[in-house]
């Protein structure tokens, strides 16, 4: 009985193993090939196991992506969350942003092959063919949600309800800003994310402080 319940433990890991490498290995071609040029027979060569497996696990090449953006959109967040858990250094809107902003940029590059593979399907038809649309659009929106979160506190000494108003306004502005500069570093890798991200960090900066004096200017009014 003993050694019945060890050969299923060990069944499960080496299941469990073989899944995870599965999935570093597609994510890692789906983002260099993109998902139609990626066959489950490449997956099964790059990742030395037979094609019967990645069936096993995922039952399609569409599951297989789905699992690939979701725990790739998983370990993202995770990591974005762990590395901002301190909190924000500095007391000025810039300050904070940068803080926050070159944080993000160190979790981009080290996710390069999740944020590429997502770029490459919100840029194509292949997130719809694959089903993963939905996906895509709810890794979108968790993405501004976050960047709205960081602007509004670095915008916190304004007062709550002015930050926010200021975070509504350039969080799809400040999103845009990431993806251009990831979709930079890729064609100018020497370049880095650091430089471009405190660029971002001023111009919503400057762009913040213009807001905040002109709803603070319309409550006098008002």
């Amino acid at each position: 009985m003993l050694h019945r319940v060890d050969s299923e433990k060990t069944g499960n890991r080496r299941g469990r193993r073989s899944r995870d490498e599965i999935l570093d290995v597609a994510a890692r071609v789906m983002a260099e090939r993109g998902y139609a040029a990626t066959s489950l027979s490449v997956l099964s060569r790059e990742s030395g196991l037979p094609k019967s497996v990645v069936y096993h696990h995922f039952q399609s090449k569409a599951g297989l992506l789905s699992a690939v953006m979701a725990r790739g959109a998983y370990e993202f967040y995770a990591a974005m969350r762990d590395t901002q858990a301190d909190g924000p250094e500095g007391d000025t809107p810039l300050e904070r942003l940068t803080w926050y902003l070159l944080r993000t940029g160190e979790v981009f590059q080290a996710r390069t092959d999740f944020l590429r593979l997502h770029l490459l399907l919100v840029m194509s038809a292949e997130a719809a063919e694959a089903e993963v649309d939905a996906l895509i659009e709810q890794v979108r929106r968790d993405g501004r949600a976050h960047m709205n979160t960081m602007i509004a506190a670095s915008f916190a000494a304004a007062g709550t309800e002015i930050a926010q108003a200021v975070a509504d306004e350039l969080d799809y502005f400040a999103i845009a800003g990431f993806d251009g500069a990831f979709v930079a570093m890729q064609a100018e890798p020497e370049r880095g994310i650091a430089a471009p991200m405190r660029l971002l960090a001023e111009a919503v900066a400057a762009l913040g402080e213009a807001r905040v004096a002109r709803l603070r200017a319309a409550a006098k009014i008002g």
